[in-house]
């Protein structure tokens, strides 16, 4: 298995001004980082590639759907945008060295109708996970796509419909993000569930239950390293927390605290943490 941490952590953003992270976190004992891949025009491919490979680190992207955009709009013009902002953010994230991107790009957080899921929903989700075949497949990508608690979506909040939705799409590039902190929320057994999602399973992110530090909640950490050793699960464990003051994306995660002494601290002191418990 592999140590990643979400810069999420330090910044908003990343971009050259935050490459000085890098050595840091690599000195910390992590393989990667995650960045953020909201708009891709807005990423310096290059830049990004030669300061990863600079500090011998790999890197994964994560990403959400902005406002405006829907994998499940009923309007097709909304649909057809969103597949064209898949597919360049699988370009981009191939052109920094990336050969994951993660996150719940279905609808934007937040997005609640007031009503369930219905079949139409689902159906437009499938049908766009299966025209990024070719993209993702060009680029050498995988897309993993993460349920997330019911306070953030209504379209997908469990392992066990992220794996059925998997099934649909019927693509071994298209995946699923387990994340320990939503699975909280919205599974019976954690441990159980991450299970459930079975071959679907290409990324995973360590948070603790308040998504403070790793080790210092009530996740069940045995029981889910239990399971990802029993799958033979070798792809990356990240740490994704948020900073505690960074405007919109603390409002966004909902942190009204201070989570831990510090917020590189729950990056520093829950890898350690992990790779003791792994």
């Amino acid at each position: 298995m592999k140590f990643g941490v979400n810069t999420f952590i330090w910044t908003a953003t990343f971009d050259q001004s935050h490459f000085a992270l890098l050595p840091r976190i690599k000195e910390a004992g992590f393989d990667g980082v995650e960045l953020p891949l909201i708009n891709p025009d807005q990423v310096d491919a290059g830049a990004i590639r030669r300061a990863i490979e600079e500090n011998q680190l790999e890197c994964t992207f994560c990403s959400v759907i902005p406002a405006g955009l829907s994998a499940i709009s009923d309007e097709s013009t909304v649909r057809g945008k969103t597949r064209e902002h898949l597919q360049t953010c699988i370009q981009v994230a191939a052109e920094a060295g990336g050969k994951l991107i993660a996150g719940p790009v279905y609808s934007p957080v937040g997005y609640l109708p007031g009503r369930r899921r219905n079949s139409d929903e689902w159906n437009r989700a499938v049908e766009c996970y299966q025209s990024l075949g070719d993209a993702l497949a060009r680029n050498d990508v995988t897309l993993a796509i993460e349920p997330l608690n019911r306070f953030e979506t209504y379209f997908l909040n469990t392992a066990e419909d992220a794996a059925a939705l998997c099934e649909a799409v019927g693509n071994p590039r298209v995946g699923v993000l387990f994340d320990t902190f939503h699975a909280n929320i919205e599974e019976k057994d954690v441990a159980s569930a991450c299970r459930r999602v079975g071959r679907h399973l290409k990324h995973v992110h360590t948070c603790e239950n308040d998504r403070g530090t790793p080790g210092t909640g009530h996740v069940d950490w045995p029981g889910v390293f239990a399971v990802l050793r029993e799958m033979k699960y070798d792809g990356w464990l990240t740490i994704e927390s948020f900073g505690f003051a960074l405007g919109e994306l603390s409002a966004a995660a909902s942190i009204w605290r201070d989570l831990a002494p510090t917020p590189e601290s729950i990056a520093f002191d829950g890898i350690k943490f992990l790779k003791a418990h792994r």
